[in-house]
């Protein structure tokens, strides 16, 4: 189980760009398909669905990326001089938010991780888990409008 998580935690920044992309591109082409004038409405599951699986792939990749940059195999002091930073003693955290930082005797520290990460990775939960639940409705709603349809068709046939 801990190798499946080391190889997500560093595959992911490398394949995620292309898993984003490709997502990208299908919602845009659903965009792109929908009907003119169709007026304001509740999205389809699939472009949820979609949407969900974007935000939460940029999240994931994100992370991977944060906690990639203070991962070093020999020895964790090591990171500080490999990334050339100041530093004497390594403090990191891997949770949310990620951070890794190499703090002198003195107390000066300098944060190895982007500033971006953090962001990226908060946005795309906080797009994600919406995404889902208005996935969800819609499929609910849909199968709702369909059952109730077949069934007021049967009757009347």
């Amino acid at each position: 189980m801990a190798v499946l998580l080391l190889l997500t935690l560093t595959f992911a920044p490398l394949v995620t760009p292309f898993v984003v992309v490709g997502l990208a591109l299908a919602l845009a082409k659903r965009a792109w398909d929908r009907e003119l004038g169709s007026g304001l409405r509740l999205p389809d599951a699939v472009s949820c669905a979609l949407l969900a699986a974007l935000a939460g792939t940029a999240a994931l990749g994100a992370y991977a990326y944060g906690v990639m940059q203070g991962f070093y195999i020999l020895d964790p002091d090591q990171m500080c001089a490999a990334a050339g930073a100041r530093g004497d003693v390594v403090e990191t955290r891997m949770a949310l938010p990620v951070s890794v930082r190499c703090v002198t005797s003195a107390g000066e520290g300098t944060e190895l991780v982007p500033s971006w990460v953090n962001p990226v990775v908060h946005g795309g939960l906080v797009l994600c888990v919406p995404a889902v639940g208005t996935a969800v409705l819609s499929g609910v709603r849909r199968r709702r409008a369909q059952s109730s349809g077949s069934s007021t068709g049967a009757i009347s046939s």
